[in-house]
């Protein structure tokens, strides 16, 4: 039985309709990503499922006894106080009494007079007489159980916290309630790299079901087992992941594209066919005239694929070879924090180099450091000859919300060179879709994805040869991010790029400097992947050359091997090691099997029972897949 339903759900605000006869239902145990352009409406439907938004035709039907929760994008700015109070509130009435005992237990630890000491007690009694009659004791061990699960410090103030942390209280919070659906809105925005990976290691686990949003497709590809596509107000359906969507979507595409060139070419011929009859002044075929009138309304309601974004970058001359060389650079605070430390490098004309590193470990001092915006504390930056920068600011200070679209792309004239030739504003501000009314509107009036794309096109009005884009794809969909990296891939000067999206990492960047704590600063070939395996690789153990280690391990018998060397496989081992490719192929093999006849629209016209059967052969194959590919690197390593 189904979580939730929706049934012919329309909703509008000013314009074309949002969700135009919208179906769609989630079941127990799915794990569905809604995909769709900035604008198209997702995050409304995520509010329309919760309850926040009502449809204007339609309904939302939900099992009884469902209850969901949705993790917005935006952290509150008035949350304040404890984590263990903030995370009591996801339980509603018993999570008020969890934080009046907290805080009553406080209270009576911190008072001094004697008689602020008997009311405390009082004020404790009563509340322990009510947890203990209220079943609380139960709500408070599951408070501490998912503090525990979301490795968070429930004494810690969520004021202090960065708004990584911040993001992980508030998805505690909604772990807190026990949703039958867990809705989240880009829960990865913002976080850096390790908050991903345990956000991603999290959701992989949790056995809830889940709608999210997300721009991150290495997170996509990994949690999905759905994918959901809202286009043109209309959602779309896609059992499988997302390389095959990506397949069919385009396929979809295409078929629609041959079916309207056919009805404009049937739509031409009639329209042929009444003028011609009125030049002749025969008397009509009133059913032709109806028909017509018909394709006429279905013509005026057709709703065209939004454009894809149109970014080209302006090149300047090549720089020198050399463009950025540091050295033994170090940057600390007026307290003697150190955020770089004997940093050296040579970037030289055409490296794309990819920073990562914690929220505030300093990515943004480190390239504000090399772009000699702020002085080292020690060691020197120099710069190349003939460089010319774009700078992406993460921080948005480039645009002035109070000033038009338009106005903080072109100030004061309405043409703009791009390419070497001479360009509308209008036109220009198109490529990036803002319409003539958006660009007229203040800047301040955007969305956070809009509000990116005018800054790219900010950016790409200015010739360059250096490109430095701090955080770029925040907000941005995946249409946009992937024709971003099509950019940046043809671009012939040299890229400093800080991001946490690791499929925009690998795809992009051939070297990455990691800031790996106290200041140190580490670089690395390759992308996210290359540095993930390259770090694991350096925390392995090392032999150090200790004589006196040595003595000792000399006098050691043959037989007592070192635990910590690497064994050598057995003969039933390598046997099994030489086999397990051949399985690896054929469970693949099975698992795609059983995705194609899934992506089959028929496959949802069987009983629910039947779906139910593949689906949990599906989940079987998987897992064995899963330890199979276990087993493989364990014995490769």
């Amino acid at each position: 039985m189904a979580l939730l339903e929706l049934r012919n759900v329309e909703l509008s605000f000013r314009g074309p309709k949002l969700f135009d006869g919208v179906d769609f239902r989630i079941d127990p145990g799915e794990r569905v990503c809604l995909i769709g352009r900035n604008g198209t409406g997702k995050t409304t439907l995520l509010r329309l499922i919760q309850g926040t938004v009502e449809p204007d035709e339609g309904e939302v039907v939900q099992s009884q006894g469902v209850r969901t929760t949705l993790l917005t994008q935006e952290v509150p700015r008035d949350l304040l106080g404890s984590v263990f109070d903030v995370v009591a509130e996801g339980l509603g009435e018993p999570g008020k009494l969890l934080t009046d005992y907290h805080h009553a237990t406080q209270a009576l630890s911190e008072a001094t007079d004697p008689k602020d000491q008997r009311e405390a007690h009082r004020r404790l009694d009563h509340l322990t007489e009510r947890l203990e009659s209220e079943d609380g004791w139960t709500v408070h061990h599951r408070v501490e159980s998912i503090l525990t699960q979301t490795e968070l410090d429930p004494e810690a103030r969520v004021e202090n916290l960065s708004a990584g942390m911040k993001r992980r209280v508030l998805f505690a919070r909604a772990l807190a309630g026990s949703p039958d659906l867990l809705l989240l809105d880009e829960p990865t925005n913002h976080l850096d790299i390790a908050s991903v990976a345990w956000m991603e290691t999290f959701l992989t686990r949790y056995e809830g079901t889940l709608l999210f949003v997300t721009h991150d497709r290495m997170l996509l590809q990994k949690l999905a087992t759905r994918i959901v596509d809202l286009d043109r107000g209309r959602l779309t359906s896609y059992a499988c992941d997302y390389a095959t969507y990506l397949t069919r979507k385009e396929a979809n595409l295409k078929a629609e594209a041959q079916q309207q060139a056919l009805f404009d070419k049937r739509l031409a011929a009639e329209e042929v066919w009444i003028r011609k009859g009125i030049l002749a002044r025969r008397t009509r075929n009133e059913g032709r005239v109806r028909a017509l009138k018909e394709m006429r309304n279905q013509r005026a309601q057709r709703r065209e694929i939004v454009g894809q974004v149109r970014i080209q970058n302006v090149e300047a001359d090549r720089s020198g070879r050399l463009v950025i060389e540091a050295k033994k650079a170090s940057f600390a605070y007026d307290d003697g924090r150190p955020i770089i430390q004997n940093f050296s490098t040579k970037i030289t004309r055409g490296d794309r180099i990819g920073i990562i590193g914690p929220n505030g470990s300093g990515k943004s001092t480190l390239l504000r450091m090399l772009l000699a915006q702020t002085e080292p504390t020690d060691g020197s930056i120099r710069h190349g000859t003939n460089t010319e920068i774009s700078y992406f600011d993460q921080l948005q200070e480039q645009l002035d919300g109070e000033k038009t679209v338009r106005e903080n792309v072109s100030p004061g004239t309405d043409n703009l060179m791009v390419g070497g030739r001479k360009k509308h504003v209008l036109g220009y501000l198109q490529d990036f879709l803002f319409t003539p009314e958006q660009a007229e509107a203040p800047a301040k009036r955007l969305s956070g994805g809009e509000h990116n794309r005018l800054l790219l096109a900010r950016l790409f009005t200015k010739p360059s040869n250096v490109l430095v884009m701090d955080e770029p794809t925040n907000d941005l969909d995946i249409e946009t991010l992937e024709l971003l990296e099509e950019l940046l891939l043809d671009y012939q000067g040299t890229l400093l790029l800080v991001s946490h999206d690791r499929a925009f990492l690998n795809n992009v960047v051939t070297s990455t400097l990691a800031l790996e704590g106290d200041g140190l600063v580490k670089e690395y070939a390759g992308g996210y992947d290359d540095w993930l395996l390259q770090s694991k690789a350096s925390e392995e153990p090392v032999a150090t050359a200790q004589p006196t280690k040595k003595a000792k391990e000399a006098k050691k018998p043959k037989s007592q091997a070192d635990p910590s060397a690497p064994r050598r496989l057995t003969y039933k081992e390598k046997l099994e090691l030489e086999k397990l490719p051949e399985q690896i192929e054929t469970l693949e093999a099975e698992v795609a099997s059983i995705h194609t006849t899934m992506g089959d629209p028929d496959f949802y016209q069987q009983s629910r029972e039947k779906i139910a059967e593949v689906t949990a052969v599906l989940k079987q194959k998987e897992a064995e897949l899963a330890e199979v590919y276990a087993r493989w690197e364990e014995l490769e390593a």
